[in-house]
């Protein structure tokens, strides 16, 4: 594989607050964007990109308090990977506890201005995906930010392109979506309280809205979740504890 990586010093990072936490293996990479705006001259300059990748190091650094900044890797639309945080270091991005499950890899398109990836930048973000499995650990699964954690990133362009299995552009048609019935138990039980957040969580309430119940797919088992696995459970003639077990997941995943 190649990838056309900018190093820290090339890019100007400032240095780490400390060590990190080293990252031997993961699931794989989850994808980010800006969530903020983006210029879209960046497109034709490549230096406004590496201006902004610093200024996003210092908006983690000096804004958030965090050691460094928060992404693994970051692909702009030049076809370019910067260096993050970088191989078997653990990210900031992803929300807490869930930063040891996957790498971040930025995408520098935001929630307005630029927020269309154009195919360097898709190609870039793959890039750092093949990167990161041939030399960081990391495993097969590529995921949006929302995929877990309650936010809009990675936007709605960048996250459609992770649902339709992150195809390279021009490599024809993309990966299908999964069959629902070869979608197994994750193997831990979903209840509230505590709010519990992940991908587990989001697949859940995806597949109750697929059945008709009203159900934010917010990644987070709260109370309207409990209430919609609650009516689910009653329809189906299932305990009705609110909690997802096997039994309750099965009987969802069996509907046709």
């Amino acid at each position: 594989m190649s990838i056309d990586l900018v190093s820290r010093k090339e890019w100007g990072a400032r240095a780490p607050r400390g060590s990190y936490s080293t990252l031997r293996s993961t699931k794989g990479v989850k994808v980010h964007y800006t969530g903020g705006r983006v210029d879209p001259a960046i497109v034709d300059d490549h230096s406004r990109c590496v201006t902004l990748v610093r200024q996003i190091q210092n908006s983690h650094m000096s804004g958030n308090g965090w050691m460094d900044i928060g992404y693994s890797l970051v692909a702009c639309p030049h076809r370019k990977v910067f260096v993050g945080r970088g191989l078997n270091h653990l990210p900031a991005a992803n929300g807490p506890g869930l930063n040891s499950g996957h790498y971040a890899v930025l995408g520098l398109v935001g929630s307005s201005g630029l927020t269309q990836p154009p195919d360097d930048m898709l190609h870039g973000i793959l890039d750092a995906v093949e990167y990161l499995r041939a030399n960081g650990g990391a495993g097969r699964e590529i995921k949006g930010h929302r995929d877990g954690f309650a936010t809009d990133c990675p936007g709605e362009p960048l996250y459609s392109w992770v649902r339709r299995g992150a195809p390279r552009p021009g490599s024809g048609q993309p990966a299908p979506e999964p069959d629902p019935d070869e979608i197994p138990w994750p193997g831990r039980l979903l209840r509230y309280p505590p709010i519990m957040r992940g991908d587990d969580v989001r697949t859940w309430q995806e597949r109750l809205r697929e059945l008709g119940y009203e159900v934010e797919v917010d990644g987070a088992y709260g109370p309207q979740t409990r209430g919609a696995t609650r009516e689910f459970q009653r329809d189906q003639g299932i305990a009705v504890d609110g909690v997802v077990g096997p039994e309750t997941w099965e009987a969802a995943f069996e509907i046709r």
